[in-house]
């Protein structure tokens, strides 16, 4: 069996309104619904956003694909599903992490939402992570400069965030001719899984993450680990993955709908 090398991941998220309810509302009787609404309310009036911060989120949707040292996609699987259970969401991202003998996170934007909501979501379901908490030091695997344990795209891109990326990861990916955003958005997943949309959140969130995988090849050229020859083989191994399973996944269907080649402009017209 080839070696995980790297589990590239995105989560999607959905408020706890009970939560919210008690520590934000305590007094008023809110039901889950009404303290969600309301939050999103005074959120939208005092910042712009209606997006509830992750304290008070619990995973609903986990995709991760499974990443060899050279860089080859081996698998991508949606946690839990179709039940879409958190605590059991939550035990499959850190057992499994174990279970392929630690290999590197990769996200964008991991650093500030994804992880830290896995973490407080091991903490609410009482899942034990010791390796991953560890002190020592600088190589403490959350350390934001180790990439040795976690490599956020996003803090390559921006200089650990000394510029901002405006535009995130959709701008990225559609850089490199990949879909980026397709009809879902982050601030509709909560409309989704109240609808009973939840299989089309984690289709959305798979999408993402094969965004996110192939920001990584073009990291890695950038980072002068692979060639940029190297990394177009690659790429035409993984479309090849990616169309042998369409059949199975709508996700990869649309995925594949606005696939486009990357324009190198170092080639012969």
């Amino acid at each position: 069996m080839t070696k995980v090398s790297y589990l590239v991941f995105d989560v999607e998220s959905v408020a706890d309104g009970q939560l919210i309810s008690q520590v934000r509302y305590p007094d008023q009787g809110l039901n889950a619904n009404e303290a969600i609404s309301a939050y999103q309310d005074e959120l939208l009036e005092n910042k712009g956003t209606t997006f509830i911060p992750h304290t008070y989120q619990i995973p609903t949707a986990v995709v991760i694909a499974k990443v060899s040292k050279e860089f080859e996609l081996l698998d991508v699987v949606s946690l839990d599903e179709p039940s879409f259970r958190p605590h059991v969401i939550t035990e499959n991202f850190w057992r499994g992490w174990e279970m392929y003998q630690k290999p590197i996170w990769v996200t964008f934007n991991g650093r500030s939402f994804d992880l830290p909501l896995m973490e407080l979501a091991a903490f609410r379901y009482g899942i034990s992570v010791p390796d991953w908490f560890k002190n020592e030091g600088y190589r403490s695997p959350r350390n934001r400069f180790n990439l040795d344990t976690h490599l956020d795209l996003q803090d390559v891109l921006t200089n650990f965030g000394a510029a901002r990326c405006n535009g995130g990861l959709n701008l990225i990916a559609q850089m490199l001719g990949k879909p980026g955003k397709m009809g879902l958005s982050g601030d509709r997943v909560q409309e989704e899984f109240d609808a009973g949309n939840q299989l089309a959140i984690s289709d959305y969130c798979r999408c993402d993450v094969l965004d996110t995988y192939f920001v990584f090849l073009r990291t890695q050229v950038l980072l002068g680990r692979i060639t940029i020859d190297q990394e177009r083989e690659i790429i035409c191994n993984a479309k090849s993955w990616i169309e042998s399973r369409k059949e199975q996944s709508a996700a990869y269907r649309d995925y594949l709908d606005h696939w486009q080649d990357w324009k190198n402009p170092w080639s012969p017209r």
